[in-house]
Order: C-alpha cells, then structure tokens, then sequence
C-alpha cells in the first residue's frame, strides 16, 4: 500500500482505528521507548555491571595487558554476567510489576511503585549501613522504620557507592599477588645484572601462565557471581 492509499484511508469517515487496553497502547509505547533511553543509565546504577566491569578492568591492569581483552569483550562478559545475577530479580519484576501492566491489570504507578520493590531488595542487600547513613544525614531525611519505604533517591547514590567500595576491594585483592610477580622478577633482574632488560618483558608471560594454570577466569567469574 502506498503512502497516497495510506493517506486516503486515514482520512474516510467510514474508517475508525482503536487500540485495545482503553487506548492505553500509546502510553505503553512512550513508556518503552523513554525506558530503552534510559537503559544503559539504569544498568549501570541499578544493577551488578558497575563491580564486574570495575573489577575486570582491575583483571587486565594487574596482567599488563591494559588492551587486552579489548573492551568490547570486557563489557561483552560484565554484560553476560550481570545478566546472571539479576535474573532472579529481573523475573520477579516482569511477573510482578511489567506483566501486569503490559496486561492492562495495573496501571503505571502501580507498576513502577511494584518494579522498585525487588530492585530495592536487590540494592539493599549490597549497600553498607554507613552509605545509606551518609545520605540521610545529608539529606537530613527522616529514616524509615523498614526499608520497604526507603526513597530510591537515596538507596541509588548510597548502593553505587557500596558497589565501587567492593570493587576496589576486590581490584585490590586481585592486583596484589600479580604485583608481587613484578617484584620478585625486578629483583632477581636486579641482581643478575640485566638492568637492560624491562621486568614487564619477562614478567607477563610468567603471571598469563600463573593465571591459567590456576583456571584464573574461572574463579574471577566465579568469586564476582557469589559476592553478589
């Protein structure tokens, strides 16, 4: 058909388009689209991406290899296991919030008010007492009895500052016994007199061995899924 055609039966008065949902489908289709703007903002604040991808990077700094994986594959497997962990969430907010919705059983605010309760949870369970206490003295809001009614103006800032807490930590735990690696090779260059040599030459094959000698990503992919 057309665009002319198309033209033609929009503008018959014997033509009627409707929308099932109470003409909400509209709604529904700015909703979508305001949220997929959105999307990488919310991955990065509301999920498990920010400690992975910080700790992964942390992962390739402390092998010397600062371009390699290249960052499309870092992100590629923080996305992949960011994915993982919020499954369970993810679930319970479509079954409980945006199936609903998407059946015309709730409305908007009803389904954002359900949506934030497992994302609530989720963040709660990984944000320190002393982060959400710094936002409530600076905010000088009165704190809740249950953290059901925590304002996610707070539980945000407060569960991202938590999130790049344990991933430093982590980062750090991870960098130290491979800087030693570097050491230990500075000395023993050191001492048989090749001062010419550059330590980073010898030392990265030594610690890329080490790391897969002890199935290194294995247990990285491993201790960042159970941290969560």
């Amino acid at each position: 058909m057309t665009f002319l055609s198309l033209f033609a039966v929009a503008n018959d008065p014997g033509v009627q388009v409707t929308m099932s949902g109470g003409g909400s489908a509209a709604v529904k289709v700015f909703l979508l689209l305001t949220a997929l703007s959105f999307a990488s903002a919310a991955v990065i604040s509301l999920s498990s991406f920010t400690r992975i991808v910080i700790v992964l990077s942390f992962l390739r700094q402390a092998l010397g290899t600062p371009q390699l994986p290249p960052n499309q594959v870092v992100i590629g497997l923080a996305l992949a296991l960011s994915a993982f962990v919020m499954a369970p969430t993810a679930t319970r907010v479509y079954s409980e919030s945006l199936g609903p919705y998407l059946d015309d059983q709730i409305d908007h605010e009803e389904a954002m008010s359900r949506a934030a309760g497992p994302l609530r949870e989720f963040m709660l369970r990984q944000t320190r007492e002393a982060d959400l206490r710094l936002f409530f003295d600076v905010s000088r809001v009165e704190r809740p009895n249950t953290g059901d009614e925590l304002p996610m103006s707070i539980v945000v800032p407060a569960f991202m500052i938590s999130e790049l807490t344990t991933a430093f930590r982590m980062g750090v735990y991870l960098y130290v016994p491979l800087l030693l690696i570097d050491l230990l090779v500075s000395a023993i260059l050191l001492s048989l007199g090749m001062m010419m040599v550059p330590p980073t030459l010898v030392a990265l094959p030594i610690k890329v061995g080490i790391f897969l000698l002890a199935d290194g990503w294995q247990l990285v992919a491993g201790s960042l899924i159970r941290s969560f």
